[in-house]
């Protein structure tokens, strides 16, 4: 609700970093605790005034201690009740001896918390799905937490931008419109336009929680160095490397910095582009816990109703979504890597009804100029059904040992790809035949970079949504006519003149050169030429050498036999 404005004190700004520390995505500070537990990192809180601070040491200690002892209570209950220790003994022998030993450390660790647990459990399933899992997860609570209440909005945007609220905005709602896990989202109408833009939507981080979540990741990477250090299992598994991969995923969902340049990234994209409309930046209020954008009046993608009352045709707008899916992937290689239903809303704006709002950049991912090839020309052959082209195209690019036969990969591709062939055209799902473009080396021992995993996994929930919107839409088709426009482009014209440009650079410092290196060529020659001559004349003489010492031994010899000869005769 608008709120009238009072007068309002400004909040305190978070305490700075020391020198050296290390900043974290909500702006405050890490430190380093001393040498009993060296190398936990503890979050400095963001505090406002008269909000007691909290040892983050003691919330660990005590998050470790309920974590061991509800959980050793758990198994005690559940051995027998008259042979607990036989039971115990078996238990830690058969886990030990098990195959699926090593699957069970990896899923022991993350069941520290509900986020983890989902990731982990996933993770044991599909290893490829594991960052999409973590932001599922996050996704699926995140209805769950409670908003800051409008007093504590107002000073946390005082502090965050560093001027007083009323002297920023005309108006503001300071009940959120969005409210997501540690995040929420607030419209306002700014007291002067900035960039021509007046309506704008900021999003605002709540540092307090986002302070915890750091706490609860820095007690799951000291829980997984410790298990490092004692089992030999967890060393294989390089739980450490596991941990802090979660800890980068989920705090890299509130760097507000970073989802702001993300979002600026794609608006250049696809500008001009009349499928989209991609909300601008307003940078000047843009800080580390809040994110200003221009404000575009939308609606939830499976809103079918409301887009349908208001003239959005739902026929084109299920094909512009596969369309802008897939050439954000493999034409521009920067695409959303978590998205689904809840990131995709549709304008309702009059100058921008039925246009695509991509919402919530924070979790993005790149493909190299190298992974998009292999997928458009891998995918144009699966298409094509050309299986011996794609097991070629597999080991140019390293993701099959050498020693793998092609005519046993092109088989497995084949075997696996064949029945997506029989249905019609409209029944088919071109993200299920993806899956196996990507992971028919795995029989073979083979990989896939994790970000063409993501890359398919993108599309697939594209596919799904577009399905949703439209349930007759030809995905198969609509993907295949993009990726084979993008493969045509890489050997007509434009190919031809997108490599010459990116050569340019490269030729400004070479062509100036050209004559100094001619001469250094020409030198070259002259020098390989006289050394191929001397070499031709010693080696004349040397074989001019041999042939007179053959000959003077000859007629050494033949003296010799002939003076014997006449010596003998004599007698």
């Amino acid at each position: 609700m608008p709120i009238s404005w009072p007068y309002v004190e400004a909040g305190h700004m978070p305490i700075p970093a020391a020198s050296g520390a290390r900043q974290s995505p909500c702006g405050c500070s890490w430190r380093r605790i001393p040498a009993n537990l060296s190398g936990l990192f503890t979050h400095r809180r963001c505090v406002l005034p008269n909000d007691p601070p909290m040892p983050p040491l003691f919330r660990r200690l005590r998050l470790l201690f309920h974590t061991l002892r509800y959980g050793a209570r758990l198994v005690w209950l559940a051995a027998p009740e008259h042979h607990k220790l036989h039971w115990f003994v078996t238990l830690a022998s058969r886990v030990h001896a098990s195959p699926g030993g090593r699957a069970g450390v990896q899923r022991a660790l993350p069941n520290l918390g509900p986020l983890a647990s989902a990731f982990a459990e996933a993770l044991a399933r599909r290893p490829e799905l594991a960052t999409g899992t973590l932001h599922d997860a996050i996704d699926a609570v995140g209805h769950l937490e409670t908003p800051l209440p409008p007093e504590e909005v107002e000073q946390a945007l005082a502090a965050a931008l560093g001027r007083p609220v009323p002297t920023l905005f005309a108006s503001i709602d300071l009940t959120p419109a969005r409210n997501g896990f540690a995040e929420q989202t607030h419209v306002a109408r700014l007291a002067e336009a900035i960039n021509g833009h007046r309506d704008i939507a900021i999003k605002l981080v709540r540092a307090a929680q986002v302070q915890e979540i750091a706490d609860e990741a820095a007690l799951l990477r000291w829980v997984a160095r410790w298990m490092e250090k004692l089992s030999k299992n967890a060393r294989r598994l390089r739980l450490r490397d596991l941990a802090d991969a979660f800890t980068q995923d989920i705090l890299r969902r509130f760097d507000l910095r970073a989802e702001a340049a993300n979002l600026s990234q794609t608006a250049h994209h696809f500008a001009d582009d009349k499928r989209l409309a991609i909300p601008a930046v307003i940078w000047e209020l843009c800080t580390d816990r809040t994110l200003a954008m221009q404000h575009v009046e939308s609606l939830p993608a499976l809103d079918l109703a409301g887009l349908s009352a208001r003239g959005v045709k739902l026929v084109p707008l299920a094909e512009h979504i596969i369309e802008v899916v897939t050439e954000q992937a493999f034409e521009h290689g920067f695409f959303h890597a978590t998205l689904d239903a809840r990131r995709v809303r549709v304008s309702i704006e009059p100058d921008t009804l039925g246009r695509i709002v991509l919402a919530d950049f924070a979790v993005m991912s790149s493909l190299s100029t190298h992974e998009r090839e292999f997928f458009v020309q891998g995918a144009t052959a699966l298409f094509d059904q050309d299986y011996g082209r794609l097991a070629h195209l597999h080991h140019e690019a390293g993701h099959v040992s050498s020693e793998t036969r092609p005519e046993k990969l092109e088989a497995e591709l084949r075997t696996r790809a064949e029945a997506h062939f029989a249905p019609q055209s409209h029944e088919r799902s071109a993200g299920a035949l993806f899956h196996h473009l990507l992971f028919a080396v795995r029989p073979f021992g083979g990989d896939v970079p994790p970000r063409l995993v993501a890359a398919q996994r993108t599309f697939e929930q594209a596919e799904m949504l577009a399905n949703a919107l439209h349930p007759g839409v030809d995905s198969w088709k609509i993907a295949r006519s993009v990726l084979a426009t993008l493969a045509r482009r890489e050997f007509d014209h434009r190919g031809w003149a997108r490599h010459i440009a990116q050569e340019l650079p490269h030729l400004a410092h070479l062509v100036p050169r050209i004559p100094q290196l001619a001469v250094r060529y020409l030198q070259h020659q002259h020098e390989a030429a006289n050394a191929r001559q001397q070499a031709q004349l010693v080696s004349d003489v040397l074989t001019e050498y041999r042939r007179t010492r053959v000959l003077l031994w000859a007629c050494t010899i033949c003296g010799g036999v002939l003076g014997a000869v006449a010596v003998l005769l004599t007698y």
